[in-house]
């Protein structure tokens, strides 16, 4: 007796399959982010860069130079037509949500798209929407400013997270969506963390107890930096991680289903072929010729032939 045959479960589409190329752009990008965000915790003491009120000012420069490398590697490796117009419109719906909840205790619902949409579509092209849609909500909103670029490269590292997920392809219904609410909710609390961390040496001011001192040991600054997050912005993480969460749980079925319908129509991997355009008689183009030219072949006359002759020229 033969044992029952196992569902055959599909790969999901992804609008953006990382290369080679990419992945190390966005690895190198992620170190400098790393460096842009947490230079006062990782600088030496003794480092001229501990001690530079210009150091957030300068990585602020550098970062949109990095983005724009790593969107145009990944767009020049991965993004058809297709994908740039979906593209598109999830980077306006998600500049669109953005304001709904601005300046009211940190609700932003745009989460909750970001993490969905990363989930369906993939890292890469997660990450491109996650700074897409934070540049594009800047300038709805009139945020641009040095902060800009911080907030683009963690808006990408939360959509890109949500694409890194386990069982992108095998895990579904209730406890996808579990995961998903978690992560979002985590998520929307490290973004406000790491924020945090970007304007934490110049905002919180000199000589109070949650202020960044250059030269200081790592653990005495780390508290003092968590003491500025616990004082400053939890009140707003926590609602954001809050919002994310219930819009998951509640909104996330029928946006999964929705992006996977629209991820299964564009067909992102399927392969591009070239067929000669059909004429009204249903054949090809390509065939038509050839008959007619065939046709026309076989209505030219013969070469006329006179009568044979012997070798003496007699008929």
């Amino acid at each position: 007796m033969t044992a029952p045959a196992r569902p055959r479960v599909t790969a999901q589409a992804r609008a953006v399959r990382l290369g080679r190329r990419s992945a190390v752009a966005l690895l190198l990008l992620t170190v400098a982010g790393v460096m842009a965000f947490g230079w006062p915790l990782l600088a030496a003491p003794a480092s001229g860069l501990a001690h530079s009120r210009d150091a957030p000012w300068l990585f602020a420069a550098l970062l949109p130079l990095l983005l724009a490398v790593v969107v145009a590697t990944i767009a020049d490796t991965g993004l058809d037509a297709k994908a740039v117009a979906m593209l598109g419109v999830l980077a306006a719906a998600g500049a669109a949500l953005r304001p709904l909840g601005a300046g009211t205790a940190g609700i932003e619902p745009m989460f909750f798209l970001m993490v969905l949409a990363g989930r369906v579509l993939g890292p890469g092209f997660g990450f491109v929407l996650g700074a897409l849609s934070m540049f594009a909500s800047a300038l709805l909103t009139g945020g641009v400013g040095p902060w800009m670029p911080f907030q683009m490269l963690a808006m990408g590292w939360v959509s890109l997270g949500a694409g890194l997920l386990p069982g992108a392809d095998r895990l579904r219904g209730r406890r996808e969506l579990l995961m998903l609410a978690a992560y979002g909710a985590v998520a929307s609390v490290g973004y406000g963390t790491v924020m945090n961390l970007q304007g934490w040496p110049y905002i919180a001011g000199l000589g109070t107890g949650v202020s960044f001192v250059p030269g200081d040991p790592l653990g005495d600054n780390l508290a003092r930096f968590a003491a500025y997050c616990l004082t400053t912005s939890l009140g707003w993480d926590l609602p954001r991680a809050a919002v994310t969460l219930a819009a998951t749980l509640l909104l996330g079925p029928a946006v999964l289903k929705a992006l996977r319908r629209a991820t299964r129509r564009a067909a992102f991997e399927a392969p591009v072929a070239f067929e000669a355009p059909v004429t009204s008689g249903g054949t090809a183009a390509s065939d038509g010729v050839a008959a007619a030219d065939g046709m026309a072949a076989a209505e030219e006359p013969a070469p006329e032939s006179g009568p044979a002759r012997g070798p003496d020229g007699g008929a």
